[in-house]
């Protein structure tokens, strides 16, 4: 799989299909209010109190497209020029082969008149007449998204009529107000702005950050509660490749809103979604913010749920390598060692995997484990711990390899460090330290030849054997494995497991 931060673009970014997915997949589109009381204020807008989408009627594309759009009226109150006019009536209706043949001779002809009728004109049939037109011609090539950017358009804002309705769609989403554009005695509505006024021309980062906020707002109030989300997770899996949508995203605190996507999945959808969730995690991974995020949050537990039960290898294969780019990221390979990543990748290794990708990324992985184990099973870092009297699970206490390699550097300083392990037993009020302090003190009695004598000389039995009436069941359960080791001695010791 290639490196996000290889990807490239050979024509501007082009969010337009974007836009179009959205109104495919998540929107529905409306019956007219002559065929359902949809409940919506003048020009066709939901106004406080209506119905949500999923209560209105439904029309597919197909069913949009059928749709005849007086475009004499709009020409006769000068909504659109008569050249529009004779290029619309050259396109509408047409068959498919046509209409390509239409794009390929004069493509950027046609786009202009789409973006003007979508700026000028408000009327909510005609909206969704020209957007499913331009779903339709780009569905059927997506490199006619470059149409929008040809020379010919260099005088039209092309991007602008589109974020006005996400802006518009943010607005009833977030407030739920009433929104009422004026419109004419011919139900046309108004923009409320003059012709001839100058504003700046909407960038393409402008574009890109308004599609971030959208997304989110998705993320967070799906404006569709079926495809809401998958359509934006859909998105965000494109648009994430570039740098200004990975750090708008991450500034929006989006990462936030995709971890709790990441969990085991059964039916198809929730499979691609998945996926999908975890394309955009990989490609965050390559971010420093997001991985601080990534950091401090349920995200690689939650990862690793996902490849330790999912059987469909595209998941597994992009969730292994995100742990591949995350395990050189501070505290990260740590928390994978103390996850038990090691023995995933173990069983993921057992099976039978086709892509050589997914194959070396767990060899990668595994390799990356062990030197993350070696690092954490240093006499010094558990010298560290100890002095800081309070102990975790962390590899090191149940590695064998480390006792049987460092069992010795016990000795130094008069057994410095059996001696703060004793008295961390009468210190501490940490459940957890007392229980590993406790496991530990085994360990030494099994792995030294003269464990049981040293222990005992330092009076270690007497506050072992107070903590095995501790409330904590772990710290029960331990003390009584270090009791029982320490009576046995080290030659019957090693029979007894945890």
């Amino acid at each position: 799989m290639t490196s996000a931060s290889t990807f490239s673009v050979s024509t501007p970014l082009n969010p337009f299909s974007l836009f179009f997915s959205h109104l495919h997949n998540n929107l529905r589109w409306r019956l007219p209010p002559h065929q359902v009381d949809l409940g919506v204020g003048d020009g066709g807008y939901l106004v406080e109190g209506s119905p949500t989408a999923m209560d209105q009627a439904e029309l597919t594309s197909e069913q949009v497209l059928r749709r005849d759009i007086p475009w004499e009226t709009y020409m006769s109150t000068k909504l659109i020029s008569g050249t529009s006019l004779q290029l619309l009536r050259r396109y509408d209706h047409r068959p498919e082969s046509h209409r390509a043949q239409l794009l390929d001779d004069d493509g950027p002809s046609y786009v202009r008149v789409f973006v003007r009728v979508l700026r000028d004109i408000f009327k909510e049939d005609t909206v969704e007449y020209v957007l499913a037109l331009i779903d339709e011609m780009l569905a059927a090539n997506p490199k006619r998204a470059r149409l929008f950017h040809d020379s010919a358009l260099a005088d039209e804002d092309t991007y602008e009529p589109f974020l006005s309705y996400i802006a518009l769609e943010r607005k009833l989403v977030h407030t739920r107000e009433k929104f009422v554009r004026p419109k004419n005695q011919n139900g046309i509505v108004s923009n409320g702005e003059a012709s001839n006024g100058k504003k700046p021309f909407t960038t393409i980062d402008d574009v890109l950050i308004g599609l971030v906020k959208w997304l989110c707002d998705q993320l967070k109030k799906p404006s569709h509660p079926i495809r809401g989300v998958p359509t934006a997770i859909n998105c965000l899996a494109t648009l994430l490749k570039e740098p200004v949508v990975r750090s708008s995203f991450v500034r929006a605190d989006g990462v936030k809103l995709l971890v709790p996507l990441i969990s085991p999945a059964s039916t198809q959808q929730s499979i691609q979604l998945l996926y999908e969730t975890c394309l955009c995690i990989w490609l965050l991974s390559y971010y420093e913010p997001a991985i601080e995020y990534l950091a401090t949050s349920r995200t690689l537990p939650r990862l690793i749920d996902v490849v330790k039960s999912s059987t469909k290898e595209k998941v597994v294969r992009v969730v292994v390598l995100t742990l591949k780019n995350l395990m050189s990221k501070g505290t990260l390979g740590a928390q994978m060692v103390d996850l038990q990543l090691a023995q995933v990748v173990q069983s993921l290794k057992a099976q039978a995997w086709s892509d050589e990708d997914l194959l070396e990324a767990l060899n990668s992985l595994e390799e990356g484990l062990k030197d993350n184990i070696k690092r954490l099973s240093s006499f010094d870092m558990y010298k560290q711990e100890v002095l800081l009297g309070h102990l975790d699970w962390s590899p090191m206490h149940k590695d064998p390899i480390f006792w049987r390699e460092n069992i010795n550097n016990f000795e130094e300083n008069d057994f410095q460090i059996l001696r703060v392990l004793i008295t961390i037993l009468d210190t501490s009020n940490d459940p957890r330290t007392l229980a590993v302090a406790c496991y530990d003190l085994s360990q030494f009695i099994q792995c030294h030849s003269a464990g049981r004598i040293i222990v005992s000389d330092l009076k270690a039995k007497e506050r072992v054997m107070k903590l095995m009436n501790h409330e904590n069941a772990e710290v029960t359960k331990n003390a009584l494995l270090c009791i029982q080791r320490l009576f046995l001695g080290a030659k019957y010791a090693s029979f007894l497991q945890v």
